[in-house]
């Protein structure tokens, strides 16, 4: 592909007696360059999309791929540089500009309302008018059309997350896109739904609408995608064809720089130091998923992973392990009924040989138990706090508290020591959360609580939306953890992520706990069969729950 040429060798189709002629691209940006405040997010970017070609876009954590793709959606305005449609320079003052001219987009984390139909949700992204139970009918025409069969009546909160994600597609569909943008849209899918996912997208480049795919997972740009532009630092790094491309070289055009394979370090593990019994938990949330007699134990030294497609029981087990969510004594706080349906044993959970379901979230710390939430903003970071301030939030007990004074100067120092030994890429301790791209607040949030020296640390989505750079360092952190003989608990959707790393899995699905198997001992496609909910009873577990198995 070429950066000085918008028409890439795209020719039309010859009429009689007529040469063939140059065909404009459908999408072409020339120097476009986006700057805040702190960070030029776009320098002089150059991309060129073909009619019916799937084009990645690749790039580490901050490399400036939102910011281009909210610039093509008409959602952030450049500061210098031209777009030209289908061969026409303009300007896309708006997301509903973009609809109009054909782009549609479907976003990392869902925007639907729990509490309305498809058909109502969809409607809601609609420019025109229409009639409900016409566009219902429409729904059912082009879903099942295209093997998204997805019904129009149901409510979104009864929908598995690949359904929602149908949903997002459906809705883009319908209004006829030319180019749609898709960005990490397998994060939260089976392997079989994946599958499916692509051939959707095969079908619709084959009929000329042309696909920008954003994702972090070498192995689908590589089966999928025709072309990739690489980005680093706000800049075009590269323009290649995924296919001629090795996982290597692709991580190195992406990082600058070549991947060290993982590291184990031998060692044995040894005692359970985290414990869940036959736990069963109603969800508070009306559509969240109730927790059904859940065990399994996590011992010394050992990675134990949990796959599934969120939605089925994560929430929680998280609220549940990490103290945001406890037994009650009976007829405490509440009436008597209530509290004796709500109650979970002492013993459903037992930290370092303690029982601790009825612990609050900070007595648990207090006996070594560290938690790293899947929401990093909000829930792992407070956005608009200094990442010293949020060294505080947990790690307080790190001599940052003196006779009841903050000790400003021992948060300062633990928030470089983090920010120095999990290499955060940030303007130092005093920078908000809120201005870390994603990866580097996650690099920040594990160090935190690595740095803790927890003897149990439980890890939500560790790697979700990272790029391959930080994503290998993540990964090699929790394996030298392990092997300092702390139990680590992994909760992931990225099934490649468990099998680098765990010496056991399992899978959460409907609120129950699959058999349990050693990693070597089972493949993507029975871990991508229990996330779908189809195991049997437990008794064929191989290994039981309670012994350790070293893949």
């Amino acid at each position: 592909m070429s950066d000085s040429s918008y028409s890439d060798g795209v020719t039309a189709q010859p009429g009689p007696g007529l040469s063939p002629s140059p065909a404009p691209p459908r999408l072409a940006l020339k120097g476009i360059t986006k700057q805040y405040p702190a960070v030029r997010a776009n320098d002089d970017v150059t991309l060129v999309v073909a009619p019916g070609e799937i084009h990645a876009v690749l790039g580490e954590n901050g490399a400036g791929k939102s910011t281009l793709m909210k610039i093509i959606y008409g959602a952030v305005r450049p500061d210098a540089g031209e777009i030209r449609w289908e061969g026409e320079a303009l300007e896309i003052a708006s997301p509903a500009a973009a609809r109009k001219l054909g782009i549609g987009m479907v976003f990392q984390h869902f925007s639907l309302f729990e509490t309305l139909t498809v058909g109502e949700n969809i409607a809601l992204a609609l420019d025109e008018p229409f009639d409900l139970k016409t566009l219902s009918k429409r729904i059912r025409e082009v879903s099942a059309d295209y093997g998204l069969d997805i019904d129009p009546q149901r409510h979104v909160h009864s929908l598995t997350v690949g359904e929602r994600q149908r949903v997002e597609i459906v809705r883009c569909l319908l209004q006829n896109p030319r180019l749609l943008i898709m960005d990490e849209p397998t994060s939260v899918l089976t392997p079989q739904a994946v599958r499916k996912l692509f051939a959707t997208l095969r079908r619709l480049a084959a009929e000329g609408c042309s696909i920008l795919y954003i994702s972090h997972k070498l192995d689908e740009i590589q089966e999928l995608c025709d072309t990739a532009t690489v980005m680093r630092g706000g800049r075009v790094t590269g323009h290649v064809s995924p296919k001629g491309e090795t996982h290597a070289s692709l991580a190195q055009l992406m990082v600058g720089h070549s991947l060290p394979d993982y590291t184990r370090r031998e060692h044995k593990p040894g005692a359970v130091l985290l414990e869940v019994k036959q736990l069963s938990v109603a969800s508070d949330d009306p559509f969240g998923t109730s927790l059904t007699d859940v065990s399994f134990s996590v011992h010394a030294g050992e990675i134990f992973g949990i796959a599934g497609v969120s939605g089925n029981g994560q929430a929680e087990l998280l609220a549940a392990l990490s103290g945001e969510k406890r037994g009650e004594k009976r007829g405490e706080k509440r009436g008597e009924k209530r509290a004796e349906r709500r109650s979970m044993p002492a013993g459903a959970i037992t930290i370092c040989g303690k029982a601790a379901a009825r612990l609050g979230a900070g007595a648990r710390r207090a006996l070594g138990f560290g938690f790293v939430p899947e929401e990093r903003l909000g829930r792992g970071a407070v956005p608009a706090m200094s990442l010293a301030d949020n060294a505080l939030l947990t790690a307080h007990r790190q001599q940052m508290v003196k006779s009841g004074w903050i000790r400003a100067g021992a948060m300062h120092a633990f928030a470089k020591r983090c920010i120095d030994a999990f290499d955060v890429r940030c303007g130092g301790p005093q920078a908000l959360a809120q201005s870390l791209s994603g990866g580097n607040l996650q690099k920040y949030i594990m160090g935190r609580e690595i740095l803790q020296a927890p003897k149990v640390l439980v890890v939500a989505q560790p790697t979700w939306g990272v790029d391959v750079g930080a994503a290998a360092f993540i990964r090699q952190q929790l394996l030298d953890l392990s092997a300092r003989g702390v139990a680590i608990l992994v909760i992931s959707e990225e099934l490649e992520e468990l099998f680098d790393i765990c010496d056991r899995i399992a899978v959460l699905a409907g609120g129950r706990l699959s058999p349990v198997r050693a990693t070597g001992a089972t493949n993507a496609e029975e871990i991508g069969r229990w996330m779908a909910g189809l195991f049997g009873d437990r008794e064929g577990a191989a290994p039981s729950a309670d012994q350790p198995a070293h893949a």
